[in-house]
């Protein structure tokens, strides 16, 4: 049984290093842009 976790654990390291090479490293969520202040007021 130790053998076949062994397995499983390089197995996953495998798909880890082969998804990184495929996709590029962890990809990371959006930065949510950032509100700009509108001045609003009506110049006469």
């Amino acid at each position: 049984m130790d053998y076949i976790e062994k397995v499983l654990e390089k197995l996953k390291e495998w798909v880890d290093k082969l998804l990184e090479a495929l996709l590029g490293p962890q990809v990371q969520p959006e930065h949510e842009p950032i509100p700009i202040p509108v001045d609003d007021h009506q110049y006469r």
